[in-house]
């Protein structure tokens, strides 16, 4: 029986690349993803320069929430602050210091997708109707309806004559207050004749929001991939740093620069999507 050969580089640097094996092939990682990303960010900025006029927001404020992006921005940037110190506390052998660390790094990855949760369900809880006339609403005259189901709305079928709406920028609380009234708006009922469209404020609704749920999604997706990996390592990383702490503390480092590549490609859809 051979005796186990040990595989070259997988700690010290290579002479060519300068690295050790799983950061150079997590760099190669990376370079593939800047690929799929660029070519989304291209293909965004392609949509949106040849969309007709009035069919694209001026800017994603006027749909997206930005207090919550930007919340969510502060969180991710903390979450890579906290990953290098998990690393850096790891170099240094405290092994508890890095594992608590790395375990702040997940919960703030967890709290950026809750955030997400919430922000998503309010785009699939807030509806747009396109009229076939022009309606008058506060004295202007308007060819789209934006805001919340009212509590009487009935269920959004083709054989729904009527649908009631909260006037724009206003949630519904009881349709029998007086007008006017901020805790209680009154509402919007249009003739279910005149609604030519009805979307919520999904993918299907246009060509912007489809761009976003896409991007974001994937960009959540990447998010969700990482914390399994930081999970795997708050599991087993104090048993594995006991028995190899330079190794274990190179395998966080390679996480860490997947969790930095991550919050790079928030940092650059946030203004992109939410401010532009």
């Amino acid at each position: 029986m051979s005796a186990a050969v040990a595989i070259p580089h997988d700690m010290e640097p290579h002479p060519v690349t300068g690295m050790y094996n799983g950061k150079f092939g997590l760099w190669l990682f990376l370079a593939s993803e800047v690929m799929l990303f660029g070519a989304l960010f291209s293909s965004y900025v392609l949509l949106r320069m040849g969309a007709p006029e009035g069919t694209w927001p001026k800017h994603g404020a006027e749909i997206l929430n930005v207090p919550l992006a930007t919340f969510n921005t502060v969180v991710l940037i903390t979450s890579s602050v906290t990953m290098v110190m998990a690393w850096a506390a790891l170099k240094m052998n405290n092994i508890a210091r890095g594992q608590l660390f790395l375990t702040v790094t997940f919960l703030l990855a967890g709290a950026f997708l809750v955030v997400k949760y919430f922000e998503y369900s309010e785009k699939f809880n807030h509806f747009e109707v396109w009229l076939k006339e022009p309606m008058v609403v506060d004295g202007n005259s308007v060819s789209s309806i934006r805001g919340h189901l009212a509590k009487d709305c009935p269920p959004l079928t083709k054989e729904t004559h009527i649908r009631a709406f909260a006037i724009p920028e206003f949630i519904l609380l009881d349709p029998d207050a007086p007008a006017g009234s901020k805790e209680h708006p009154p509402t919007l009922r249009i003739d279910g004749g005149n609604i030519r469209r009805i979307s919520d404020f999904g993918p299907a609704h246009s060509t912007f929001l489809a761009t976003y749920f896409t991007l974001t999604g994937l960009h959540g997706l990447h998010i969700i991939g990482g914390m399994v990996v930081i999970l795997y390592f708050m599991l087993t990383g104090s048993r594995f740093a006991q028995k190899r702490p330079d190794k274990y503390a190179d395998r966080i480092e390679c996480t860490g620069l997947y969790w930095h590549f991550v919050d790079l490609v928030w940092i650059f859809l946030f203004p992109v999507l939410y401010l532009l």
